[in-house]
């Protein structure tokens, strides 16, 4: 670690030490002390932050004090560290440098699961389709975490079957990899007082609880008596004063309760801290494209997540309605890419296709494979941000990729055919075109521009 680095961590550390002798009187001096030392690089970033900091009337004027307050200062410090220093200032110049160097997507995060296997049966969950046998070893995660720190990445997103199977091994990690921020995508159920202790402890796991809708609507899917196992664990993270948010899975069935007001400011009661909504994706040969949710419900969902925004103190990410903020899709390596319980790399958590395997080449080899520079090559696959998807909203380039490339199914239970899933996207995507178009041209010319020239490299 270079001294450079080593001061700014160090720097970073005493002003939250600062910070939490009186927060009020001191996020202003640091708040001065930002504008005086990079003022000039995020002038725009650091007037919103003044705004949410001064402004009671703020809808993050509260969110700001929740941080404080309610999570674990040496949870929050070390989070901030990590993320900031470490995955940012360390870790994403260095992502460039080697994006440059080897003509090849470098992820800003890597998205692995530990296990396929599950405590629960969701109906129509997409990972069960993987079966429950599979895992990757203590070893093997650590080798991907190693690799991944070489090429700039300080940022894991554990996803599944339930990767609180593992939770012991997760911690372990945790323990090896303290420079990392680990996030995990979880059911909850299996989030207990031992675990929540475990977490004080390393500092560094964030988990992100699915729900699909008040307490009706997610025991239907996940089974009786799952909603109060959710909220009892939502219950032991607030009272440890740890992190964690919620992931959603909107469809036609639920879109309307589960972006409502209500259940909106339910997750605010419960202590969130972020909120990651997923459009529904019809993977799988089992899958029910019935549930893709049409143009005017897509619409109706976008238009409530920005106007919370606006009013309601939780950070909200729509992963499908957002690609504006990071120029289109970001999966192939661009920000992410996932790799399964087989070890096998997938371009994106929805995309089950691959052509490398953790197993039998090194994370760059597979980063450099013709799947990932077909990705690489081919992104933005639309420059309209309310289409960027191969697979949802351009159905057409993800077959080309697939035929192009010959890239296998990783669905080792029942595999799918490239043209039998975008054949489930062909009709959605000439739907929802009109209306893309109208949201479109709805985002100012100078902000299309800067997303097509900078956030597009």
């Amino acid at each position: 670690m270079s001294v450079s680095t080593t001061l700014k961590k160090f720097g970073l550390e005493q002003a939250f030490n600062y910070l939490y002798k009186d927060p009020e009187k001191h996020m202003r001096t640091l708040l001065s002390w930002a504008d005086k030392y990079a003022g000039k690089m995020y002038p725009h970033q650091l007037a919103q932050v003044r705004e949410a900091v001064e402004n009671p009337d703020h809808p993050f004027y509260g969110y700001i004090r929740h941080l404080i307050n309610d999570v674990d200062r040496d949870v929050f410090k070390t989070i901030a560290v990590n993320f900031f220093i470490n995955e940012n200032m360390i870790g994403w110049p260095k992502q460039l440098e080697l994006k440059e160097k080897y003509g090849c997507n470098i992820p800003w995060t890597i998205l692995l699961d530990p296990t396929s296997a599950c405590n629960l049966h969701c109906t129509g969950c997409w990972a069960a389709e993987y079966g429950n046998r599979l895992n990757l070893s203590y070893d093997e995660i650590d080798d991907i975490i190693r690799q991944g720190k070489e090429l700039g990445v300080y940022m894991y997103i554990y996803t599944g079957g339930e990767p609180l199977v593992r939770k012991a091994d997760l911690i372990r990690l945790c323990e090896k990899h303290d420079d990392c921020i680990f996030l995990c995508f979880t059911n909850g159920t299996l989030i207990d007082e031992q675990f929540a202790e475990d977490m004080l402890r390393v500092k560094n796991f964030v988990p992100a609880i699915s729900l699909e809708g008040m307490e009706e609507a997610t025991d239907f899917r996940r089974g009786d008596g799952v909603f109060a196992k959710v909220i009892r664990a939502m219950d032991i993270l607030h009272e440890k004063k740890l992190a964690y948010g919620i992931s959603c899975c909107y469809t036609s069935a639920n879109y309307d309760s589960i972006t409502s007001e209500e259940y909106y400011d339910m997750m605010i009661a419960k202590g969130a801290y972020f909120v990651w909504y997923f459009h529904y994706m019809p993977v799988g040969n089992d899958a029910a494209p019935e549930l893709m949710p049409n143009p005017e419900q897509r619409e109706t969902v976008y238009r409530r997540i920005r106007d919370y925004r606006t009013r309601k103190p939780l950070f909200a990410m729509d992963f499908q309605n957002d690609a504006e903020f990071v120029g289109g899709c970001i999966a192939g390596g661009r920000r992410y890419f996932h790799i399964n319980a087989n070890g096998d790399m997938d371009p994106c958590v929805f995309v089950h296709y691959s052509d490398s395997n953790i197993r039998e080449k090194t994370i760059l080899e597979g980063l450099r494979s013709p799947l990932f520079q077909a990705y690489h090559d081919g992104q933005p696959f639309n420059e309209n941000m309310f289409q960027p998807c191969p697979m949802l909203e351009n159905p057409q380039k993800l077959r080309g990729i697939i035929e192009k490339t010959g890239a296998r199914s990783t669905d080792l239970q029942s595999p799918e055919s490239a043209e039998h899933l975008c054949g489930k996207c062909d009709h959605y995507a000439d739907c929802w075109k009109p209306k893309a178009d109208q949201l479109w041209s709805e985002i100012p010319e100078e902000r299309k521009q800067y997303v097509l020239e900078v956030n597009t490299k």
